[in-house]
């Protein structure tokens, strides 16, 4: 089982038996946490501090989730938030996407699901994503440098950002919209942008090597992992 050790974070919920159950939970597997109450707050908390995490009501006092997420994302907070809300369609999760959420999770939730999610965002800002290596294939994304087999490897600005998203998310399948949420905002300039990018991507990627590391999955998504 991955540690929670060292993880701090922001949880934004004004629900008071919500929040102590999450807090309470979070901090017994060596989470610690911090909380506010309102939008306000809880925007004031993610602007001043530095949180591996933040666990972010959509409906709150004051000021709303998907505001306080847009804000932080356009005054350059990086840390990846984690949205939760009994809203379920998928409208309403690619708004969240949309607003620069990295995680969407609906109420009710488990608190196992909660904590697994936690501790797989917080690694995307402890370095582990720094660099990512498959097999034979490398990726620094400090450096934008990416190496197969020893061979240098040069990838468009879109085909990073793709990378970048199915690294985080290795060896799972990641949906294809949310690589448009990624790329486009979910609104991409055609039907076959997609498809054409991750074609472009594959042609450097696989092409010239044994095996292929990204695979599609019919109706469910892509994946970057062995075959």
């Amino acid at each position: 089982m991955t540690s929670s050790a060292n993880i701090m974070v922001l949880l934004i919920e004004d629900d008071m038996d919500i929040a102590g159950t999450v807090s309470d939970y979070l901090e017994l597997e060596g989470v610690e946490c911090d909380h506010a109450f309102d939008g306000i707050r809880g925007f004031e908390l993610a602007q001043q501090s530095n949180y591996d995490v933040i666990l972010l009501d959509v409906m709150l006092p004051f000021r709303d989730g998907m505001s306080i997420c847009e804000e932080l994302r356009a005054n350059g907070v990086d840390t990846p938030i984690l949205m939760f809300t009994a809203r379920d369609t998928l409208e309403d999760k690619l708004q969240g996407f949309q607003a620069g959420a990295d995680d969407y999770l609906i109420k009710p939730f488990a608190m196992e699901e909660l904590l697994m999610r936690t501790r797989v965002l917080s690694r995307r800002r402890s370095g582990e994503f720094k660099k990512f290596n498959l097999l034979d294939l490398s990726v620094d994304f400090d450096k934008r440098v990416v190496t197969r087999a020893g061979k240098d490897i040069k990838v468009s600005p879109t085909g990073w950002t793709i990378l970048e998203v199915l690294s985080q998310n290795s060896p799972k399948l990641v949906s294809r919209s949310r690589l448009e949420v990624a790329l486009w905002q979910g609104q991409p300039p055609d039907t076959n942008a997609l498809k054409t990018h991750l074609y472009k991507l594959r042609q450097r990627i696989d092409k010239p090597f044994q095996h292929d590391l990204i695979h599609t999955v019919a109706g469910q998504g892509v994946a970057l992992r062995e075959a």
